[in-house]
């Protein structure tokens, strides 16, 4: 297996009010196909290690690679087509536009990336839908469907331009035992069958448990690294 993603030495500082470091020499990767989790408590850089690894971050010390390329000093209009492109987000908030369809809030990302005609991305797009169980919504208005099916279509989002890694913050945060078991149920697919590599920040420790590996912080660092596959 190679890696996709690659962290080498990232240090993070704050400066204000007075200067603080937040994330202190961290280093590991993410093979292809892997379900990785990040746990630790609140305050502990996780969040903000996310913020670096999604490149939405460019403040900080050491060497970010994705892909085997070092995305390291790229700039910024660089670095959001290379997200567009090469990562997949989703969050605890599923952030649809409401008053779009479920099937045009799938097809954005593609839609402002221009890789493929609109036509091929509404295959697509319908085609992330179908393989997440909810094409019988795809015409709904997003404001119209369930708290369950809105990260359904978020998690169809983050697919949309077939990207390297999923990043997720706490995606399964505002759902109940149900659908948090189906989310996993659907990452865990995605891991095993389309060797998509995810990566995801969670408080949840019985979701933590299922993933292949927990990297879990404390104070800025990495204190354990627990492979289960």
């Amino acid at each position: 297996m190679s890696a996709v993603l690659q962290a080498k030495n990232i240090d993070k500082f704050f400066t204000n009010p007075v200067l603080f470091q937040v994330l202190k020499n961290i280093s590991f990767s993410i093979e292809e196909g892997e379900f990785v989790s990040i746990m630790g408590k609140s305050g502990c850089g996780k969040s903000t290690l996310l913020y670096i690894l999604s490149t939405m971050d460019t403040d900080y010390k050491g060497e970010l690679f994705l892909g085997g390329e070092r995305l390291t000093g790229k700039s910024g209009k660089e670095l959001a087509r290379f997200r567009n492109e090469k990562i997949g987000f989703v969050f605890q908030f599923h952030y649809l536009l409401s008053e779009f369809t479920v099937l045009k809030n799938v097809m954005l990302p593609a839609l402002k990336l221009a890789r493929k005609s609109e036509k091929e991305i509404k295959r697509d797009a319908l085609e992330k839908l179908s393989i997440l169980g909810i094409e019988d919504q795809a015409y709904k208005k997003a404001s119209m469907i369930s708290g369950g099916q809105k990260q359904r279509v978020a998690i169809a989002r983050a697919l949309i331009n077939d990207p390297a890694i999923i990043m997720g913050d706490e995606p399964t945060g505002n759902l109940d035992s149900k659908n948090s078991d189906n989310v996993f149920n659907i990452f865990k697919d995605l891991s095993v069958n389309n060797k998509l590599s995810l990566l995801v920040v969670t408080h949840d420790l019985d979701f933590a448990k299922k993933t292949d590996r927990i990297i879990e912080m404390g104070d800025g660092e990495i204190i354990a690294n627990q492979c289960f596959a």
